[in-house]
């Protein structure tokens, strides 16, 4: 038995956690799973764009009580090859080179929330709620740390990280945790717009390129940042797409890639 699910249409593959009467909670399983079939999109030839979502009512509970029961009994070797497979996951998403969008129709806790940090874009109902409640458990909300504090800024992840509290999808817009807030029926259809406006204007390389240099740059001084961000800035305008595109431009004739 199979708890996702793959589908592709239109140049957009549909990763589905579907573990609704868990509350799509992950374990090892799920994990290994998710990690298959996005290693499985960024492979596919023909897709262009990824949706990560979930089937039920919450989008992802966190770790499992089994899981967590497991986890209690294992040694430190067997947590630390767990907790490297997750963090796997984690930096797949953030540094693939196909944009992946979140739709979050539920609650999205401990590391429900932390795939909807890694994600480039995340919609969400407004009922949704956000938080990472490791702490409330005893655990630490270790692997999303590095990815949260990049992308809301070291004051708001330590408020987070640190108080466990689950905060409203408005709240999570205004922290910039995520993009849009969206009611439910128009849903669908705001996340498939943006998926196909991604697929028909704009450079599959440099949408790969420019996640790249998003990840790899914030780890460089000023001065080597800018000698890479020089460097991919020449290489980008030497390639096919780019030449394709400025051709266009100048002729101001509409590109659809």
């Amino acid at each position: 038995m199979s708890w996702t699910e793959y589908a592709v249409m239109n140049r957009i593959a549909l990763v589905t956690l579907n573990r609704p009467e868990k509350r799509n909670a992950l374990n090892h399983i799920v994990v290994k799973e998710l990690t298959e079939l996005l290693t499985k999109a960024v492979e596919d030839q023909n897709v262009k764009v990824i949706i990560l979502q979930a089937n039920g009512p919450v989008f992802c509970a966190g770790a499992d009580l089994e899981y967590l029961q497991q986890l209690q009994t294992n040694t430190y070797e067997e947590n630390l090859e767990d907790s490297r497979q997750l963090a796997q996951l984690f930096e797949l998403i953030y540094t693939m080179p196909k944009v992946v969008i979140a739709r979050i129709q539920g609650h999205a806790i401990a590391g429900g929330c932390g795939l909807a940090t890694v994600c480039d874009f995340s919609f969400s109902v407004p009922e949704a709620r956000f938080g990472y409640t490791e702490v409330k458990i005893g655990f630490i909300p270790a692997i999303v740390s590095y990815f949260l504090a990049n992308k809301i800024g070291d004051g708001k992840a330590r408020e987070l990280l640190l108080s466990g509290n689950l905060i409203p999808a408005s709240q999570a817009q205004e922290y910039g945790l995520i993009n849009f807030v969206i009611e439910p029926d128009v849903l669908d259809s705001e996340i498939m717009g943006l998926a196909e406006q991604l697929c028909q204007q704009n450079s599959a390389q440099s949408m790969a390129w420019t996640k790249k240099l998003l990840a790899d740059i914030r780890q460089k001084t000023l001065a080597d940042a800018m000698t890479y961000a020089a460097e991919a800035n020449a290489h980008a305008r030497a390639s096919e797409d780019c030449q394709k595109g400025i051709a266009a431009f100048l002729d101001k004739k509409d590109l659809t890639w």
